[in-house]
């Protein structure tokens, strides 16, 4: 199957989420995904074989958001340096939350998660699920964060400003072009151990006027400045020997935009400054990082990041699930609409 197809089907199985169509989206996922497909989901989800291991957890979001519904802003694919062919979705799930999920109290309003999808493909088939939804994103729209305040802004994060991340038709060498440049970008990145934040380059591969769209719990920020600001510095401050697991990392493009998966695809260690609250451990810890680029001319204008923070904090030895259980215990019927 060609990358075209592969948008396709991932379009076609969205689609029965868009409304939740329960039986077309049971039937969907049946046949697009392998029976032994590796599902891989953000903590505490967990990870499963099968499609029928998604099915459940959509359902049970589903069951405390029963209007649930998926808006995708970005579908791409293509194939990654491993020769693994791979398409990524982006958007968020969004619905009314009238129950608690996860013991997440619910709130009586809409509500809405971010997520990043990445499908590899072989024979036409999903044989692997990587994907994170941004659960802290809901914890915070329901006042029960209770972590560290983010340092960058909190909102929900906007599609493409061109409003073109949705692609269709054929694979183009565009799409070379966009993960060369990606990829040239994060081989700046490793030279922080040498000269420090100036020696990246940024500003050779990120637009004046670029975009970051982090995970909850460190936020968004605009220009090479906000970045390094409210979250490069403090990153690399905390965990100095920040490195890529090279074999785990899948990096392709299609068009104008760029993806990145990977279970996990960064390990460090926690020896510098405090991060996120945390203090200094001496411990080595892995990320699951998922991301988009848009590239503009031949410069990076917006990335969208996601991260398995949770997870993170899991491995450090902080339950941020019992925190919140212990901060904001369940309101009875909070969730329940008056009339």
């Amino acid at each position: 199957m060609t990358h075209q197809q592969h948008r396709s089907a991932i379009q076609a199985w969205s689609k029965t989420l868009y409304d939740f169509d329960l039986d077309a989206f049971r039937h969907a996922t049946r046949a697009l995904f392998h029976a032994e497909a590796q599902i891989h989901l953000a903590h505490p989800l967990g990870s499963g074989v099968g499609p029928d291991f998604l099915v459940e957890k959509l359902l049970q979001l589903q069951g405390s958001w029963p209007d649930l519904e998926r808006r995708d802003y970005i579908r791409m694919a293509g194939r990654c340096g491993h020769d693994q062919d791979w398409c990524g979705a982006g958007g968020y799930y969004t619905g009314v939350s009238l129950a608690s999920w996860l013991d997440i109290p619910a709130t009586g309003h809409q509500i809405a998660m971010r997520f990043h999808e990445f499908f590899r493909f072989e024979d036409g088939r999903v044989v692997e699920m990587q994907a994170l939804w941004d659960i802290p994103e809901v914890m915070m729209q329901a006042g029960a964060w209770p972590m560290a305040p983010q340092l960058g802004k909190y909102w929900q994060a906007p599609a493409p400003a061109t409003q073109d991340g949705l692609i269709h038709g054929e694979w183009t060498e565009q799409g070379e072009a966009s993960r060369q440049l990606v990829y040239d970008m994060l081989n700046g990145l490793s030279k922080h151990s040498d000269g420090g934040v100036r020696a990246m380059g940024l500003e050779d591969y990120w637009h004046s006027k670029m975009n970051w769209y982090g995970p909850v719990g460190i936020g968004t920020n605009r220009g090479v400045q906000g970045f390094r600001h409210w979250h490069q510095k403090p990153f690399l401050k905390a965990m100095p020997d920040r490195g890529s697991i090279e074999e785990a990392i899948a990096l392709f493009g299609d068009g104008a935009y760029v993806g990145v998966t990977g279970w996990p695809n960064m390990r460090m260690t926690l020896s510098g400054d405090g991060f996120m609250g945390i203090a200094p451990s001496d411990k080595v810890i892995t990320m699951k990082s998922l991301d988009f680029w848009r590239c503009e001319g031949d410069k990076i204008r917006e990335n969208w990041v996601l991260v398995d923070l949770l997870d993170v904090y899991q491995q450090l030895g902080v339950d941020v699930f019992e925190r919140m259980r212990e901060c904001y215990p369940i309101p009875l019927n909070r969730g329940v609409l008056p009339g």
